[in-house]
């Protein structure tokens, strides 16, 4: 059942996306070292720790180049908040990526989500979610590129 409603072809959801203008890098930092004060530096970032690892999204711009980091991440940022109840916010956009062949990273936070696609698939992702419904709008409080 999981199946016919994750490769329906309708998204579940019809979402508003703002894509914000900085490129991050996502890290990779050994579990036990401190988080460093780059990390936290710039408007948009994100840390987790796990037992594995000391993961670490932030703009790209920031990153020493002596850190293990996949730069050229960019953001669609989900407009609005939703409560936790809400089912199928995620799958309604990663099927028509997934469809299109686009990696995607995802984050989410108390009252969003956020979809990291690499540059080079962005003009791809922005398709790919629009033929599927979706609205591709500008971000003025994050400094969106549209």
């Amino acid at each position: 059942m999981l199946d016919s409603l994750f490769f329906a072809k309708k998204p579940m959801l019809v979402l508003r996306l703002q894509i914000l203008a900085r490129p991050l890098a996502v890290c990779r930092l050994n579990n036990g070292e401190p988080i460093p004060s780059w990390a936290t530096e710039g408007d948009f970032f994100s840390v987790t720790r796990t037992d594995d690892e000391l993961s670490i999204v932030c703009d790209q711009m920031l990153v020493p180049t002596e850190i293990r980091a996949e730069h050229g991440w960019r953001v669609l940022r989900i407009a609005g908040k939703f409560e936790f109840t809400v089912v199928g916010v995620l799958a309604s956009l990663v099927r028509p990526l997934a469809e299109s062949g686009i990696p995607v990273f995802a984050i989410s936070t108390f009252d969003t989500d956020y979809l990291l696609v690499k540059d080079h698939d962005l003009a791809r992702s922005i398709d790919a979610l629009k033929n599927s419904g979706h609205r591709i709008e500008p971000s003025e409080e994050h400094g969106s590129v549209l």
